[in-house]
């Protein structure tokens, strides 16, 4: 096979360059997805995120290895392997982040990527339900829209921050982040709107896209430092190669993008040796700079019905099925959390430093189902991690998984957020109207007394696990440590790009999916700027 172009991972950024770059008739572009179609019905139920995360056939089902940050813990990292990567399988919760961590970008050299330059790219993608305005698009191909499911126990969270001195916000993604509310979600008409929904569906059938699954990129092919090729094991494992003759966009997330370098010859020397693999290019900072959202997840236990119990009886699912297949509506309609909040916890931080998932029901992770009693769930996490992890190779077989070495909680600041985070979290849950239908702490308990600063930090190096916002490894930027340039341009190899999480050369403060989406606006916009 022949191509112009060739994108790697048809996740969230790559469904986007595959969809514009095969705009242009005359340009032919291959779309390559390790896993298989997305057809699995519960991909497109929103609440389906129960049965698709930990299954093997849609998820790669990663585990780090054990950090000290928690107390030697190895937790799920779930990823998407399928059509739509993790946006198939995600919470849905459209989230962009603050216009000071783009600007922050745009400080650090990365021209192009200040708030200014990619608050057009969000809006052209979005077909927003409530309208356009000065921050949203309507008419774009991914659907934002407002729940079609309230819970009385989310209501009075949202309330009982208030009487704690938190304002209300109806738009965290419109001119301030900061304050509490409730979450928009990716879904059209009670249906998730994956990216390969929104971007591939309607296009599938351009003679010039070939969209190819099960599709294993084993390496980037060479000719000294010009990408002009990949190799890649199909469904029975054969070994197949594709001629590229323009160039080549790693899509494949913040995992198996600077995973695929490494296996090309490109990253550290020195790491790529003890692998196995001959150094062809060296790019010291491939794998490295990792960041992710750490989560406390407190569940309060309540004196009144949550989702646990109205999913406890097989009469109450059918009911809930129902109601879902009459009417798009019900809690089959529900995203990862209901209520949210992006909060301060000091007054001297300048920008919302923790966020707020709050979710009627308790689980001890989704796929595990729920906790036999009447619970609801108050998750929070530090926006900007200060600690920065890795990936390592773990042999030159492209069918072995990357070491995950996240460094969790490895910084003063870090582990002091956390607790403060999980003490707001606390308080909060003392003001009414939440007050009075919480009849217990159940994680952490009330033994736990919030003035206790090493308890609590041991508690939540116990008990916190990741809200799968893997980020970093292959950073944009100027500096020796940067992998790609602002152009996107894999520093010193011709013809070969990475656009996805994985560039983000900070993590931004919120939800990852969003912003996967508009870096696979903006590199398209490079590449068809480069025709």
């Amino acid at each position: 096979m022949e191509v112009d172009y060739a994108v790697v991972g048809a996740g969230s950024s790559g469904c986007v360059i595959a969809n514009r770059l095969s705009a242009d008739p005359s340009t032919t572009v291959a779309l390559l997805e390790a896993g298989g179609p997305d057809t699995n019905p519960w991909i497109h139920i929103p609440v389906g995120y129960f049965k698709t995360m930990h299954n093997p056939s849609l998820d790669w089902c990663y585990r780090t290895e054990p950090d000290p940050g928690l107390n030697g813990r190895s937790i799920d990292w779930p990823r998407g392997k399928v059509l739509g990567g993790s946006s198939s399988l995600n919470g849905l919760l459209y989230v962009r982040g603050q216009k000071e961590d783009y600007d922050r970008w745009r400080q650090m050299g990365n021209v192009g990527w200040g708030w200014d330059d990619v608050l057009p790219l969000f809006k052209r993608s979005e077909d927003q339900e409530r309208g356009e305005d000065a921050f949203h698009g309507t008419g774009g191909p991914l659907s934002v829209s407002n729940m079609r499911i309230q819970r009385p126990i989310c209501d009075a969270w949202v309330a009982a921050a208030q009487e704690a001195g938190y304002p209300f916000n109806p738009d965290y993604n419109g001119a301030d982040q900061e304050g509490v509310g409730y979450f928009q979600l990716t879904t059209r008409n009670g249906r998730r709107c994956s990216a390969a929904v929104a971007y591939l569906k309607p296009i599938r059938n351009r003679p010039n896209l070939n969209i190819i699954t099960r599709a294993l990129v084993t390496k980037v092919e060479l000719d000294g430092k010009k990408a002009t090729g990949l190799l890649f094991r199909d469904r029975s494992g054969e070994v197949k190669a594709i001629k590229v003759r323009r160039e080549i966009i790693l899509s494949g997330g913040a995992i198996n993008s600077p995973q695929i370098l490494m296996l090309s010859g490109i990253g550290d020397p020195d790491h790529l040796k003890a692998n196995g693999i001959e150094p062809v290019h060296s790019l010291p900072g491939v794998g490295k700079g990792l960041q992710d959202h750490l989560q406390a997840r407190l569940v309060f236990k309540c004196n009144e019905p949550t989702l646990n119990d109205e999913v406890r009886s097989l009469f109450n699912q059918a009911r809930i099925a129902l109601k879902y297949a009459l009417f798009r509506a019900g809690p089959m309609t529900m995203a990862a959390s209901l209520a949210t909040g992006f909060l301060k916890t000091r007054p001297e931080v300048q920008t919302p430093d923790i966020q707020f998932h709050v979710q009627p029901w308790s689980a001890d992770s989704p796929g595990e189902g729920v906790h036999p009693f009447s619970a609801f769930t108050m998750s929070v996490c530090q926006l900007r991690p200060e600690s920065r992890g890795e990936l390592r190779l773990d042999g030159p077989d492209p069918a072995s998984y990357v070491k995950i070495i996240p460094n969790y909680l490895s910084t003063e600041t870090d582990c002091r957020t956390i607790v403060d985070g999980v003490n707001i979290a606390r308080d909060i849950a003392r003001h009414n109207p939440l007050a009075s239908k919480i009849s217990e702490e159940f994680r952490p308990t009330s033994d736990l007394s919030r003035d206790d600063y090493e308890g609590t930090l041991d508690w939540a190096r116990s008990n916190s696990v990741s809200i799968y916002h893997p980020t970093g490894t292959c950073a944009m930027g100027t500096s020796e440590s940067s992998v790609v340039d602002p152009n996107l341009k894999v520093k010193g190899i011709e013809h070969l790009r990475v656009a996805d999480c994985s560039i983000m050369p900070e993590i931004v403060s919120g939800n990852t999916n969003a912003p996967a989406i508009m870096i696979g606006e903006k590199a398209s916009d490079l590449l068809c700027a480069n025709n």
